[in-house]
């Protein structure tokens, strides 16, 4: 598959109705299209989707397209059939919410080569029958959105996102595209790595939204941070979102600012469907004024005029924090992001955070991958193991990441020569490393709630993006308190790599004057003394 440059600017403009691409989407269609693998990091309005879109209308063979939430693939599906219908381009979403009949309607629109692009689950993508029928119309391409979610780093991390390179080969092995829009290097690193994509094209950029203004309220009394943060919720523009730890507070907080006469509701993953897609509609036709939330709230919203995202509560990491915020000010007009701080509340998120290696279930999978002769796929473990079909995934996704469990286009297999204890104490160690990880990734939390310098520098660090000097748009640069912190002429410039005397290989994410944080693979984020660094000889530039 090739095409032009001309051509695909001129499919844009023809089919799409794009008056213009960015340099990146076309570089990014043409790899694509090369039968290269590509991972696009962009922000949301930049322009993702096209590439995946426009490559996909080119191809030969439909693009299966792998999109966490059902009622995401149904904007997606018919966004495409509006935009795309006088190129004789369709695009059919299969999921639980069609009848079996009309499920295999489209199933059988797929395979008459009637649907350019066909909408999944990653949950479908892990049933064999499913797999079957998409090997057999011989896809082009598998777009992967929300890849982040393939990352236990990431902010939305979902077990059946991991299977999906063992998915694509079973399907024929079609071009990755992979398309998220925040994601710090570690992220991106696994990612390539869970996807199994080869020497693929990444591009990430755009980390910066500076009509955003970045802001942080310190608190010591619990009472008083719910007092501050009603007032904020109540007296910033609106519409606006507020996003809290707990669905308990979330409906506490929904009833206080009601009392106050704002049309508001709360949104969690404890109630029913049709109350939640209830919320989502009067939000997004602008009935509300506020909208309290748990992390449940908010992938694939795209509601332009938020004009403020508070948290009453720090998240587990920069991630998601700065995926949350970025919901507001889509429109490129001004809007507030709000973090309320109280140091005792990293304890809750370290908590929520906590990984543990479950001795019972890692025995019974393993023999259940001794007894057999051959690969299993996921969905016989489940049945086989008398637990919860959680505890099943969580287990065989520790054991994956620990190296004892392998996944090709044949299922899930044992290695040669691990047993019930080698996989116990593997899957320990694993379970150990990410916390760790979890560990680390809270402290960068801490440290941009602690920081006097610019937000946003410290916030774009985080996703290895430098800013050149403070933003000019933070409570710190309000406050005169920000100094640069790039130091060009550091002795550890930032996304430098280097190396540990006793942790190995790290790459720098920020310097201060008298502290450097380098990400490391096994230790995650550690903020070192520059002066033990130099006294010690503990980090060396490669």
């Amino acid at each position: 598959m090739t095409a032009t440059t001309a051509e695909i600017h001129r499919l844009a403009r023809d089919v799409f109705g794009w008056d213009e691409l960015r340099p990146s989407q076309v570089e990014a269609v043409e790899a694509a299209l090369a039968g290269r693998d590509v991972l696009a990091v962009m922000p949301t309005g930049y322009g993702k989707s096209a590439v995946y879109q426009l490559a996909g209308v080119l191809a030969e063979g439909p693009c299966v397209v792998v999109s966490p939430l059902i009622a995401l693939q149904g904007d997606q599906r018919d966004g495409l059939n509006e935009l795309a219908a006088g190129a004789g381009t369709r695009a059919v979403a299969i999921n639980s919410s069609l009848s079996a009949r009309d499920q295999e309607r489209a199933w059988q629109s797929v395979e008459d080569g009637e649907v350019t692009f066909l909408f999944l689950t990653p949950e479908q993508l892990a049933k064999d029958d499913v797999l079957a029928r998409v090997r057999e119309v011989r896809p082009a391409f598998l777009a992967v959105d929300e890849a982040h979610c393939v990352s236990a780093w990431g902010h939305d991390f979902r077990p059946d996102y991991l299977r999906l390179g063992a998915a694509r080969h079973r399907m024929g092995s079609p071009t990755i595209i992979a398309l998220t829009a925040t994601a710090s290097t570690p992220v991106r690193q696994e990612i390539v790595e869970g996807l199994g994509l080869d020497d693929p094209l990444v591009i990430a950029l755009g980390f910066d939204r500076p009509n955003l203004h970045l802001a942080v309220e310190r608190h010591h009394e619990d009472g008083d941070k719910r007092e501050s943060v009603l007032e904020q919720a109540a007296g910033l523009p609106h519409p606006g979102l507020l996003y809290t730890a707990t669905r308990r507070d979330a409906e506490d907080y929904a009833a206080r600012l009601g009392d106050r006469g704002l049309a508001v509701r709360a949104y969690h993953a404890g109630q029913k469907a049709a109350e939640r897609d209830q919320t989502l509609q009067l939000f997004l036709e602008g009935s509300l004024d506020v909208v309290v939330a748990t992390s449940a709230f908010g992938m694939g919203i795209d509601k332009a005029d938020v004009r403020f995202v508070v948290h009453a509560d720090v998240t587990d990491s920069l991630d998601t924090y700065y995926q949350e915020a970025g919901r507001a000010g889509r429109d490129g007009q001004g809007a507030r992001v709000v973090l309320n701080y109280r140091s005792e509340d990293l304890g809750l998120r370290s908590f929520f955070g906590s990984h543990q290696a479950d001795q019972e279930v890692v025995d019974a999978v393993v023999r259940e991958f001794r007894r057999a002769d051959s690969p299993l796929p996921l969905t016989h473990l489940k049945r086989a193991v008398a637990v919860s079909g959680r505890r099943v995934t969580g287990t065989v996704n520790l054991l994956q990441a620990a190296g004892a469990v392998t996944s090709s286009r044949r299922g899930l297999a044992l290695v040669e020569g691990v047993g019930p204890k080698t996989a116990a104490r593997l899957a320990e160690e694993t379970a150990e490393r990410m916390e760790r990880i979890d560990g680390s990734r809270l402290e960068m939390m801490r440290g941009y709630a602690e920081t006097d310098g610019c937000r946003r520098q410290y916030l774009l660090g985080y996703f290895g993006e430098e800013l050149a000097d403070p933003c000019g748009n933070c409570d710190a640069c309000d406050e005169g308190t920000a100094e640069d912190l790039t130091h060009e002429d550091a002795e550890f410039p930032l996304q430098s790599a280097v190396e540990h005397r006793d942790w190995g290989p790290g790459l720098v994410m920020s310097v201060d004057d008298d502290r450097v944080t380098v990400l490391f693979r096994e230790q995650g984020y550690r903020t070192l003394s520059l002066e033990a660094v130099r006294e010690q000889g503990l980090l060396t530039r490669v």
